[in-house]
């Protein structure tokens, strides 16, 4: 299995230094490792358009601000693992954004859900960032060099996103009946889909083997041990849910993510090879 052993780590990252320190090297990601990188661009990427749908729509200003700023740091961190994977399978990372259709998205379905009111788009934000800390931090230490870099310098920015979001759950949990209310409804809808993030599947325990990938297993114990006792000390319930089916990772999604796609996707299929 190849790894990424060139020099990114010492760089700026950003989608153009990865492109052209791949360009110089012969040392491009195999098959399992680029797809490994194409599930973890596609949470952050779908999660990017999410947040995107809040811009002028948020509750107040700076939280327009806000949130505009946490899904152009997830945009950020598509870019970079779309970059990477696309290394693999000769596409770049406009390709795989907008050419794709749903069957081959890879992100897990939290990410695909829609916003809801603004309680809801927070339950979700903290469990994602959550998990997003966990992960980044795990894998800032993997054996390939690419996606460890990309992760050290993601976990700088969702450690932000994670404060933002505990503030949040606090204000609305301790705030009026109805900012609880909205709160607990929040966290009902969103918990159901939290169980997929830390579900394992043979293609990532093949790579966790060898170093490369984070088992998701792994990443329960922090969401246990920080979740629900935030929940709880907020005024709130820990929902008591059937989980969902999963399989996010196999390009299974629920009924959410199609027009998403269609909504993203539109201007760059109705002028393929445009640019501006």
């Amino acid at each position: 299995m190849s790894h990424s052993t060139n020099h990114i780590a010492s760089t700026a990252i950003t989608p153009e230094s990865i492109a052209q320190s791949l360009a110089s090297s012969s040392d491009l990601p195999d098959v399992a490792v680029a797809t490994y990188a194409l599930g973890l661009g596609d949470d952050a990427l779908v999660l990017a358009q999410r947040l995107g749908e809040w811009i002028a729509r948020a509750p107040e200003l700076e939280e327009d601000v806000a949130l505009g700023n946490i899904g152009l740091d997830q945009l950020g961190h598509a870019r970079s693992f779309l970059t990477y994977a696309g290394s693999a399978f000769g596409k770049t990372e406009d390709e795989l954004a907008y050419f794709r259709d749903e069957p081959e998205f890879l992100n897990h379905q939290l990410f695909e859900q829609p916003n809801g009111d603004f309680a809801q788009t927070i339950a979700k934000q903290m469990i994602a960032s959550v998990y997003f800390v966990a992960l980044y931090r795990g894998l800032a230490a993997s054996n390939d060099a690419m996606l460890a870099a990309i992760a050290a310098k993601a976990a700088k920015e969702v450690d932000y996103h994670l404060d933002h979001c505990v503030q949040w759950v606090k204000r609305l949990g301790l705030g009026t009946a109805e900012s609880n209310r909205r709160m607990q409804r929040g966290l009902e809808v969103m918990w159901a889909f939290a169980d997929e993030l830390f579900r394992s599947d043979a293609p990532t325990d093949s790579l966790v083997a060898l170093g490369i990938a984070v088992s998701p297993s792994s990443l329960r114990p922090a969401f246990d041990a920080l979740v629900p006792p935030l929940i709880v000390a907020s005024g709130l319930t820990v929902p008591v849910t059937t989980f969902t089916r999963g399989g996010g990772r196999a390009g299974l999604h629920s009924e959410s993510l199609g027009p998403l796609l269609a909504e993203m996707q539109v201007l760059a299929r109705a002028h393929p090879g445009a640019s501006w």
